[in-house]
């Protein structure tokens, strides 16, 4: 079982910036795949971004260029760092993990609010 406790949310003005992080549980965090989703109210929960190794990440489009997603293994942390933000990733943003080579995510932390005004 792994354990995922993120910090970091809160409200920023458009075009801020805010840091994320993401705390793993497990003694084996190097061997998990880390990713980042968010739901905004009435919504479904949507996939932001993802990182594999310290090299191979991948983003969903409305965030790339804007978010930048990275590890690391010595602290079992994963982070997402978000610049100019948009009104539109108002959402609660959930860390969540897997094991590589695995489909779904079926560890996933309590979510933190991130809201952005216009």
């Amino acid at each position: 079982q792994v354990q995922l406790v993120e910090s970091g949310g809160g409200w920023v003005q458009a075009g801020g910036s805010l840091r994320l992080s993401c705390a793993a549980s497990t003694r084996t965090f190097m061997n998990y795949v880390m990713a980042w989703f968010r739901q905004a109210p009435g919504r479904e929960r949507e996939f932001v971004a993802a990182i594999y190794t310290a090299s191979s990440t991948s983003y969903t489009d409305s965030v790339q260029g804007r978010f930048t997603i990275s590890r690391d293994n010595r602290k079992n942390t994963v982070y997402l760092q978000m610049n100019s933000l948009k009104p539109e990733d108002t959402a609660i943003y959930y860390c969540a993990a897997k094991m590589f080579r695995t489909e779904s995510y079926p560890y996933w932390g309590q979510g933190t609010q991130v809201t952005v005004s216009s």
